[in-house]
């Protein structure tokens, strides 16, 4: 883990093949009430390395798996707010945030991992650790794991009890058609200006992305502002608007998290509208800039904006729950034989 000062400077670490340095920032938020930069420190002491020692397993094997565990705290924090109701399936009573159609295309494994790691932390420490802060500290690692910023993530959240409606998911996520203008406001009603709405948005340095997502872009007719080659060879992959095909967001270095994302956009190579709208537009275009020529600053100004977002409207103290499973709601302190025996059963499968 990294270490913090009595003021809670953050210290970044950045680690390339032949060069490891660090960069101290000032001006990190701090946690918000209930919030803490050492909540776990008594009662799950290795929470952090349980967590980071799995997931250097997982993302070796799959590297794909980080863009969809960070994908999957956005979708969480944006929506709600990051009480982890994005994990809650339809058990918890009617239609699920993950049937919302913006949740439709996250990982069905990203889910999977998150239960996995709930398991072994509540197996190491008894049930103190939330699946929201599970899912913050897995964004964070997949993040550092790919070759990213280090940072220490607030902690402390309670799981919420409810999933928002998929008006509710539709209005607070920010589409891949939408232009800077949307994006900037969607940002500003949580507190994000635009320096931070730029640097969430370099989370697209990783990952991939359905043909449909885009293929607005290239039929009937082909954005102006798209790369003409650029197109040409996404037309390769998805060869109809609805082509169900999959296609890099980044071309230069789509599995290391790094400033390319930005150069990528400054050659009219951005995937979505709402990545290459930030270079388009004069509002954003100099932030675009800075980080395209400068991953220091990036990485800085992205520590900060997933701190804001990884701390809007959280459950502390006596709201919300610790859910022993993330997918559903914990039952009534009734006896439950169901519960009982998938309980013992994990006890069993951490002993043998």
């Amino acid at each position: 883990m990294v270490s913090t000062t009595s003021s809670f400077l953050l210290l970044v670490v950045v680690v390339s093949s032949s060069l490891m340095f660090f960069v101290t920032e000032a001006q990190i938020p701090a946690p918000v009430k209930g919030l803490s930069w050492r909540f776990y420190e008594s009662s799950c002491p290795q929470l952090e390395s349980i967590i980071r020692k799995r997931l250097e397993k997982q993302i070796k094997d799959d590297v794909g798996q980080a863009a969809g565990l960070l994908r999957l705290h956005f979708h969480d924090c944006f929506v709600q707010g990051c009480d982890g109701s994005v994990l809650l399936d339809g058990s918890a009573g009617g239609p699920s945030e993950q049937t919302a159609i913006p949740n439709l295309t996250l990982r069905k494994r990203s889910f999977k991992i998150i239960d996995d790691l709930r398991k072994r932390v509540h197996n190491a420490c008894g049930k103190v650790v939330s699946c929201s802060d599970i899912t913050a500290i897995a964004a964070r690692d997949s993040v550092v794991l790919t070759g990213g910023p280090n940072y220490n993530v607030p902690l402390g959240r309670k799981d919420g009890r409810t999933f928002a409606t998929e008006q509710a998911t539709l209005d607070n996520l920010v589409a891949p058609f939408a232009n800077t203008t949307v994006v900037l406001s969607r940002l500003a009603t949580k507190g994000l200006d635009a320096t931070d709405a730029v640097a969430l948005s370099g989370a697209h340095t990783i990952g991939i992305s359905h043909c449909t997502s885009f293929t607005d872009r290239l039929f009937p007719n082909q954005d102006p502002t798209m790369d003409k080659t650029f197109a040409n060879n996404l037309k390769r992959s998805c060869p109809t608007a609805d082509s169900n095909n999959t296609v890099n967001m980044d071309i230069r270095s789509p599995n290391v998290f790094d400033n390319k994302y930005y150069v990528d956009l400054m050659n009219r190579q951005g995937l979505f509208t709402s990545d290459q709208d930030l270079f388009t537009d004069r509002r954003t275009r100099g932030i675009v800039e800075s980080f395209a020529k400068n991953q220091s600053l990036f990485f800085d100004k992205f520590v900060i904006g997933m701190i804001k977002m990884g701390q809007l409207n959280v459950l502390t103290g006596g709201d919300g729950e610790i859910r022993t499973k993330c997918d559903r709601r914990n039952k009534n302190k009734k006896l439950d034989i169901a519960t009982v025996v998938e309980e013992l059963e994990e006890t069993f499968s951490a002993l043998f």
